[in-house]
């Protein structure tokens, strides 16, 4: 009686979905006049943007691998009450697509420490490290003096832009950790995590190099505040709360150190959504904004009052930065899409997803491509999958069509290759139509079981637009990204092509004011 009372609803289901298909997809001349629209738009990228790059924007979704943006552009479409597929994100919307190769030195699937050292610091590295070479080896502080390598991040800095750090993550985190310290282990995140030898060797935690290496970053913003503060001083969001109290075991409190060292230098320093969105962009030249003791919360579980979204973080990063006749590079990480993943948590992974992609429409509002090269893409993939021959429009959290013809039991689309969700009742598959399958915190079924869900090792997507985005072509290492990104701005070692024998530049400075009009003009007649 169970197995055809779900016949029966499946088949209604799958019914109403084929129903939502237009009368207009099945005349082929929808489809012919798309596809034409299209290749009228990919012809104008035979003229190709050889501007010099004024300003450099890296999204990272970390763990955001193919079948996460795919699934991500499903949810962006049925949140707005479409079917979903034929959704265009705005990553979708780049023009030059490339794939990456994430592989650490020592690892074919990586971690985000390896990868961050990729494609920030332009070499590839060893897994659990951040900005040190393949010579460092993880936990031994004995081997960092000497393969410290830099990041893009400062070659901006030294060569006068603005640069800045967005993470939903905490601020030393992997991701973003790369951008500016040197260390041999990720998780160093302040005194408190080191082993003492390491300390008596003269290692840094993370937190304390953030603020060190390099003194005068204008814009970070994401978690991590107890990282910062002395051992068990009550955090000022969750008192009297010991997970959220201050970690450093040296006393240091680096937040009022960095207030007073920016005291007469427009700085300031934020802690929720409230102080953020009041700033004057204007009056602003440095900003530190810490929203959570750690990881900022997911965004569909964030309280909208007291915690500001990435957009709204990026859109405040962004009028800061800008002001910089010269420039700036921004990193900007949705860095829970990989923390939904391994809890097994889809549906938190492709909100996330869905609220970075946010983000980066509201980054091409505030600047021009005509100076902004804008790169998105991941630093690894998950063991994520959705299929099941599932209908046109189901949801994306929904059911396959059918019922297994091994246990006939039903199955969710999206699936993992292993993780939490891993579940046996009596010898046998859950089944899931007696369980909330889309519940924000529902653990998808995974073939294997795990506490955590694991990275996956196949290439990435590079989504570029902007100045030479077009050398984000075919397959490539991932630590060739930071070398585009630094060739089209002319800084770090990319600098010879700048200058012709003249002595004029070789790249054209980008007149974006009359590059627009020109543009919008084109596109009106």
């Amino acid at each position: 009686v169970e197995k055809t009372w779900l016949h029966i609803i499946l088949s209604k289901y799958n019914l109403i979905c084929l129903l939502q298909y237009t009368e207009q997809e099945k005349d082929p001349k929808f489809w012919n006049a798309w596809a034409q629209r299209t290749l009228k738009n990919a012809l104008t990228l035979q003229e190709l943007n050889k501007n010099k790059a004024k300003n450099l924007i890296l999204f990272l979704g970390d763990g955001m691998g193919v079948p996460t943006v795919t699934a991500a552009r499903i949810l962006k479409g049925q949140l707005n009450g479409q079917n979903g597929e034929e959704t265009q994100l705005e990553m979708d919307k780049f023009p030059f697509v490339s794939l990456s190769k994430t592989y650490n030195t020592n690892a074919q699937v990586p971690d985000s420490a390896g990868t961050a050292t990729a494609y920030l610091c332009g070499v590839k590295a060893n897994e659990g490290t951040v900005g040190v070479s393949a010579a460092a080896v993880r936990s031994q502080c004995n081997t960092t003096q000497g393969n410290e390598v830099t990041s893009i991040l400062k070659w901006a800095k030294d060569a006068g832009k603005s640069v800045g750090i967005v993470t939903t993550t905490r601020v030393n985190h992997a991701t973003p950790s790369a951008a500016y310290a040197h260390c041999v282990d990720r998780d160093w995140y302040s005194d408190n995590e080191m082993p003492a030898e390491a300390l008596q060797a003269g290692c840094k935690d993370i937190a304390r190099q953030l603020f060190e290496n390099i003194p005068n970053i204008d814009v970070i913003m994401g978690g991590g505040r107890k990282y910062m503060f002395p051992k068990n001083a009550s955090d000022i969001e969750y008192p009297n709360i010991l997970k959220h109290s201050g970690t450093r075991k040296d006393g240091r409190n680096l937040v009022e150190e960095w207030v007073d060292r920016m005291r007469n230098k427009n700085g300031r320093y934020v802690w929720n959504k409230t102080q953020l969105l009041t700033l004057n962009p204007n009056n602003v030249d440095y900003l530190l904004g810490l929203f959570e003791p750690g990881d900022m919360t997911y965004d569909l579980e964030r309280n909208t009052e007291s915690d500001p979204s990435l957009t709204e973080m990026v859109d405040v990063a962004i009028k800061i930065l800008k002001k910089n006749p010269s420039g700036f590079y921004l990193l900007v990480e949705g860095g829970r899409i990989d923390h939904g993943h391994h809890e097994g948590k889809a549906k938190q992974a492709l909100h996330e997803a869905v609220e970075m992609d946010r983000a980066i429409g509201r980054a091409g509002l505030l600047t021009s491509d005509h100076e902004t090269l804008t790169i998105v893409t991941a630093d690894h993939s998950h063991v994520f999958s959705f299929g099941g021959y599932t209908p046109r429009g189901n949801t994306i959290f929904g059911l396959a069509p059918m019922l297994s013809d091994v246990d006939q039991k039903p199955f969710t689309s999206i699936l993992y290759g292993n993780g939490p969700g891993y579940k046996v009742i009596n010898g046998a598959r859950e089944n899931v139509s007696t369980v909330d399958y889309k519940g924000n915190n529902y653990q998808a079924q995974a073939a294997v079981p795990l506490n955590a869900e694991t990275h996956g090792g196949e290439d990435v997507a590079v989504f570029a637009k902007g100045p030479l985005a077009h050398l984000l072509h075919g397959v490539h290492e991932q630590n060739y990204i930071p070398h585009v990104m630094a060739y089209a701005a002319c800084i770090g070692q990319n600098r010879e092509h700048c200058m012709s024998s003249s002595g004029s530049a070789g790249l054209r400075p980008a007149f974006s004011i009359v590059a627009t009009i020109l543009s919008a003009a084109r596109l009106l007649c």
